[in-house]
């Protein structure tokens, strides 16, 4: 088979090595191309030495480019992955250190919340630029598997706003079927799921063991006994006590969806653990992607060694792009849990929302299963996140400040700490730190610029309930010395 893959923000070189890796484990695949591409040409050269290298260690004919010419790599592609970030971790220090000053405090800040609605800013006119492109010169009804959060809301202005045939991505469903099944104690590969919702906000609801339904009770002792699990996810073992379901999502992510766990500072440490980042940690994912980019500058070279391995000993991912290209080129089948346009797939959430849900990938492309139901307190739920995504969709597309404060004066977790007064000039402080980033907000700047001169409210210096420190690179070093004595690997952490 013959055919082009491009790759817009290749530069995230950890994600875009397991994606390509995954990719030429398919038989039939050996002979495309893949063209990188980014606006960082530094990372972008990075990645493309350890692709380039992975191919020739392993003879195939695939052919590898890299370009900071989006048009160029984009030309001819059948298929093209968004993974960017826009404005990088410079914006999204301000996502997370900005909101701080109003009291906000997030663990991940990526997909609603203050952070995750000021990313979709960043992110959507960039989209539209993307689809803009792929419509003139990719292949004719290209599809673009979008990584990229905020998942929903950059999906969804692709569809609706891009013109693209595009379908969202994510492994968070996979992440939490892997672990309900180490809660059981049973293999993976014996537990089926059906899991259903919003992205990241995912419920699952039915869970098998070998054909066997998995009762709430059975699940929730599971957890509430496991000896990690059961001070790790103390909100998603709440929120199953009381919802009835499973979230997708991490404890640290689910945190902030809610108004319920992250809403008093003296209490969020009795929701979190801290042995981890993605346990609930104030800004952890912004200091653990921090810390593996300063590690992969420093080490690349060990990095750029590691690819000399053959592909024979690499073990495919659940990432669901490989499985999806394979299904659709070869036939073969594939079930997974995507984000798709609901349109009644699920009968209770609006017709015009992006949904997660499962779906089967053949020839005919992807398929969706339809008429989910979702619980009444799982879709209210849901419902409150749509009503979000849906304004800052808007707001990202339009310009509109006054509905762009609207959508996160009505984000869950903002509303519960928050006054309208703070709402408004902390979205103006956001507005001015990032308006590089912020095109269609250039006639708003001044004025927020002049608002910010006699602030209406007071803000503090806060780091957060559970900050700490970004690590150097030696720590790195050394916990990864301990674990490796341990047994445990850090390979598929890395991250550019």
């Amino acid at each position: 088979m013959t055919f082009k893959i491009a790759i817009i923000g290749a530069g995230s070189v950890g994600f875009t090595k397991k994606l390509c890796s995954d990719i030429l484990k398919v038989p039939e695949f050996s002979n495309i191309e893949i063209a990188l591409t980014d606006i960082n040409a530094h990372n972008l050269e990075m990645v493309e030495q350890i692709i380039s290298r992975i191919v020739k260690v392993n003879s195939l004919p695939t052919r590898v480019t890299a370009t900071t010419d989006r048009r160029a790599a984009l030309k001819d592609a059948r298929y093209i992955m968004n993974v960017v970030r826009i404005g990088g971790l410079e914006a999204f220090a301000d996502d997370i250190r900005i909101p701080l000053k109003y009291g906000v405090d997030q663990c991940v800040g990526d997909t609603i919340c203050a952070g995750g609605i000021m990313y979709a800013q960043r992110g959507i006119p960039a989209m539209l630029e993307f689809c803009q492109d792929i419509r003139a010169v990719s292949e004719p009804g290209a599809l673009l598997l979008n990584y990229a959060n905020p998942m929903a809301m950059m999906t969804w202005a692709a569809i609706d706003h891009g013109g693209v045939n595009t379908v969202g991505l994510c492994h968070g469903v996979q992440n939490g079927h892997r672990q309900i099944a180490a809660a059981l104690r049973v293999p993976m590969a014996e537990v089926d799921v059906v899991c259903s919702g919003i992205n990241h906000q995912t419920w699952y609801l039915d869970i098998r063991h070998l054909g066997r339904k998995i009762p709430k009770a059975e699940l929730l002792a599971a957890f509430e006994t496991h000896p990690a699990f059961s001070k790790q996810e103390k909100v998603r073992i709440d929120v199953l006590k009381r919802f009835g379901f499973y979230s997708t999502e991490s404890n640290g992510h689910l945190s902030e969806y809610l108004p319920w766990y992250r809403k008093r500072p003296e209490e969020i440490q009795n929701w979190i653990s801290m042995d981890d980042w993605i346990h609930g940690e104030t800004g952890g994912y912004l200091r653990y992607t921090t810390e593996n980019r300063n590690w992969f500058e420093t080490d690349f070279p060990q990095f750029l060694a590691e690819t000399d391995k053959p592909l024979s000993a690499y073990d495919r991912t659940d990432e669901h792009a490989s499985h999806i290209l394979e299904a659709l080129e070869t036939g073969r089948t594939y079930r997974g849990h995507f984000n798709i346009k609901n349109g009644g797939i699920i009968k209770n959430l609006p017709a015009d929302c992006i949904i997660e849900s499962p779906g089967f990938v053949d020839r005919f492309g992807i398929n969706m299963v339809e008429g989910v139901t979702l619980p009444d307190a799982c879709a209210a739920t849901c419902n409150v996140s749509v009503s979000v995504q849906r304004m800052g969709m808007k707001a990202a597309i339009s310009g509109d400040v006054d509905l762009l404060k609207q959508a996160v004066l009505h984000d869950p977790l903002v509303g519960a700490i928050c006054t309208p007064d703070e709402v408004w000039q902390m979205v103006d402080e956001l507005l001015v730190a990032q308006a590089k980033w912020l095109p269609q907000y250039a006639h708003a700047i001044p004025a927020a610029i002049e608002r910010l001169q006699t602030p209406m409210v007071k803000t503090r210096d806060w780091a957060g309930a559970a900050r700490q420190q970004v690590r150097s690179v030696e720590d790195l070093r050394a916990g990864a010395k301990t674990k490796a004595a341990e047994g445990h690997g850090l390979g598929t952490k890395l991250m550019g």
